[in-house]
């Protein structure tokens, strides 16, 4: 089953985001994993700020070269009862270039502790919602 809906997120490529030779710094993969899913979850309102990553998984595929257009499509792995497990596919130059999982847990501050999801947005994250690897190319 392949999700309703995936979020795409183009990515603006920094020379400080490289190394020396001119490749994407691994610690960059999950910058922009952290990009997509910050704008993912905005789908859900103000709520993206009563979030707090629990997990991050990065599989790097291939190099990513400076300059390269990157775009990260995000879905729904998994609901929890106060978590959701993002799927994060990083491509570049239209070739698969790393998969990203994270857990991401409905916070409360206040109380420091995970708080259940409401109806609202689990509905929000629903046409999200797929346990399929992605395809090994794009169009």
């Amino acid at each position: 089953m392949t999700p309703a809906r995936t979020h795409r997120t183009a990515i603006q490529m920094r020379f400080s985001d490289t190394d020396a030779l001119g490749h994407l710094n691994n610690g960059s993969f999950a910058v922009y994993a952290e990009v997509a899913r910050i704008e993912f979850l905005g789908l859900l309102g103000d709520t993206r700020r009563a979030m707090i990553l629990a997990r991050l998984e990065v599989d790097f595929r291939r190099q990513i070269r400076y300059g390269e257009p990157v775009e990260v499509e995000t879905w729904v792995e998994r609901v929890g009862t106060t978590s959701v497990m993002l799927r994060h596919v990083l491509w570049a130059a239209g070739a698969l270039a790393a998969d990203v999982r994270a857990v991401v847990v409905h916070f409360d501050y206040d109380a420091q502790r995970p708080k259940p999801w409401t109806a609202d947005q689990r509905e929000a994250l629903q046409p999200y919602l797929d346990g399929e690897e992605p395809a090994r190319a794009r169009d």
